[in-house]
């Protein structure tokens, strides 16, 4: 069986076991291709491979690479410190410990850096189970499955109220400091975040399809939770909070892209920067994004516990492992890796809430054909 077909294969055995529809891209030494199976919805037509997706998470590693083109044109620094854009992060104070209340808190240590929000190591993000959580859900800016529900800057000036998890660089937390690298890339260039994105990344690379709602709603699939007895619909087909433009700034917020639009970023991060053999990005610059960028200090398993650690690191906007793939997945069960020995990349895109189940399959998908 070749590699394709295993791929085939592979997707019609998760729809089987309770994914209601995938696509999923192999391009490896037999070349490329981009597959599906299943249905759009549980009743609805069958799963096309231009289907527009919720890719969440996988728009860190966009937003990183934006940011690194805005350093490529002398626009932006690494270690600039993020209040020149973001006011509001200026001086905040930073908890005592990772147990204090909001209240207990020191002075901050040194400015918060550009890198810091790309490595995830400013402060901000998800601490499950602290009295920092606990603040974030009160303001209503922690993490969670449900797409963002304010305008930028009032989700920003809430986030400020709170202090610091930890002092810059001295810990990791996920997810929260690409929304502000999002925020910050957006006021330097003076326009939205996502009129950026248009221009400066998916023009240039061919991604017709992506942005932060579908032009073309009837090519969004239902989303789901996948539980014991069944798929749970959580968001309708063609329909619901990515299929139109939500009305307010949503430079804090995550992507829809199709399987075709994102093979060409994460080949271009293969090739060294290059789409389509014209440099896009630099190759010290995917080098950077796809090198361990964390301390080790930092590297407390605040957010998904030690083991994160064990075998890889996080770059900017991908996590590495140790044998040299790297890429990253979003919570409705989307994924992209790419292994820069071999050239292989595997994406695989369903609309699943991520679980064991959609875990399993993500990761099944990766080594599926490999070998």
């Amino acid at each position: 069986m070749s590699t394709h077909e295993a791929a085939q294969a592979y997707l019609d055995r998760i729809v089987a076991d309770g994914i209601v529809g995938a696509v999923g891209v192999v391009e490896d030494a037999e070349g490329t291709v981009c597959l599906a199976a299943g249905r759009m919805s549980v009743d609805g037509p069958p799963m096309p491979t231009d289907a527009i997706m919720r890719i969440q998470s996988m728009t860190k590693a966009v937003t990183a690479v934006a940011a690194l083109r805005l350093v490529e044109a002398g626009r932006l620094n690494l270690d600039d410190p993020v209040s020149r854009w973001l006011p509001e992060l200026a001086a905040p104070r930073v908890v005592r410990t990772p147990r204090s209340d909001l209240d207990d808190t020191v002075a901050l240590a040194r400015p918060i850096a550009v890198r810091d929000l790309l490595a995830h190591t400013a402060g901000h993000g998800i601490a499950e189970g602290t009295p920092y959580h606990d603040g974030q859900v009160a303001a209503g800016v922690a993490a969670g499955p449900e797409p963002v529900d304010m305008d930028a800057d009032a989700w920003l000036e809430r986030l400020a109220d709170l202090p610091l998890f930890h002092q810059p660089g001295e810990g990791w937390l996920y997810h929260h400091g690409a929304m502000l690298a999002g925020i910050l890339i957006g006021r330097l260039t003076g326009r939205s975040f996502g009129d950026h994105l248009t221009d400066d990344v998916f023009a240039p690379l061919g991604m017709v399809d992506s942005g932060f709602w579908a032009h073309d709603p009837t090519r969004l699939p239902a989303a789901y939770r996948i539980e014991d007895d069944g798929p749970v619909e959580i968001e309708p087909a063609g329909a619901g909070y990515y299929a139109s433009d939500p009305g307010f700034l949503v430079d804090h917020g995550e992507l829809v892209s199709t399987a075709s639009d994102y093979l060409r970023f994460a080949r271009m991060l293969r090739d060294g920067g290059l789409s389509d053999e014209v440099r896009y990005l630099s190759q010290a610059s995917v080098a950077a994004l796809t090198s361990d960028q964390v301390p080790e200090v930092a590297k407390t398993g605040d957010s998904f516990g030690p083991d994160i650690w064990k075998g890889g690191s996080w770059g900017f906007g991908v996590y590495v492992e140790d044998a040299g793939r790297y890429g990253w997945s979003g919570g409705l069960g989307t994924d992209f890796a790419v292994d820069p020995t071999s050239g292989r990349i595997t994406i695989l895109l369903t609309q699943a809430e991520m679980g064991p189940a959609t875990w399993g399959a993500i990761t099944g998908f990766r080594e599926v054909g490999a070998g």
